[in-house]
């Protein structure tokens, strides 16, 4: 019979990849229209500095995050297993760059018929870059879904780990369970398919449109 523990830990899984998603497309697409259409001083340097954190190695970032939330006091909670992720810069570069593709007049319509800047974002600008925003929706769920290092670095309890770090346990040294290991393997699959489907069509037209020069 397959353990409830793992059952536990899919859950776990879930509620760390559905979190960490929604939030970095929110602060993703607020900081990617930001950076494509405000201007406010020292744009470019911050900017580029943002850009900078893709060019280090992620395991550089493990030591002092780690620090951080062990000064936090959130050692071996759900918390830390999403928090560090909660910010994308890749995410920032891709969907400013949808930001920059939509025309200028949108925007200028839009102000002449009084509406503010978050009226603009919310109503106009983000439902235009929607296959940016699935695209985006897919690379990180994928990521939070697969991360393994992170949770058994901030976490050392079995009831805390999601479903990749619990499936490794199932191995040990002598005797390895594969049938529940084979098991869990399926189950960590299937999510990931589901959102595929669910945002094929707009990753496809992300794909598509992302070559098209303006």
């Amino acid at each position: 019979m397959f353990p409830l523990s793992t059952y536990k830990n899919s859950q776990k899984s879930i509620l760390s990849a559905v979190i960490t998603t929604v939030v970095q497309i929110v602060f993703c697409s607020m900081a990617g229209y930001a950076f494509a259409r405000i201007e406010f001083p020292f744009k470019n340097f911050i900017f580029v500095l943002l850009l900078s954190v893709l060019m280090v190695p992620g395991q550089i970032f493990l030591l002092p995050q780690y620090q951080l939330i062990q000064k936090m006091g959130l050692l071996n909670t759900i918390p830390a297993l999403f928090l560090p992720n909660l910010f994308s810069a890749f995410g920032t570069f891709l969907l400013r760059q949808f930001f920059m593709s939509m025309p200028q007049e949108l925007e200028d319509a839009a102000i002449v018929d009084g509406c503010n800047r978050f009226q603009i974002f919310g109503r106009i600008m983000v439902p235009l870059i929607q296959p940016g925003i699935a695209a985006l929706t897919i690379f990180t769920f994928k990521f939070a879904w697969n991360d393994f290092m992170w949770p058994l670095i901030v976490n050392n309890s079995m009831d805390k780990l999601i479903l990749g770090p619990a499936l490794s346990t199932l191995q040990g040294q002598y005797t390895t369970q594969y049938p529940m290991q084979m098991a869990g393997a399926v189950l960590a699959v299937i999510p990931l398919v589901v959102i595929f489907f669910i945002f094929q069509k707009q990753f496809i037209e992300s794909v598509a449109t992302s070559g098209i020069k303006g």
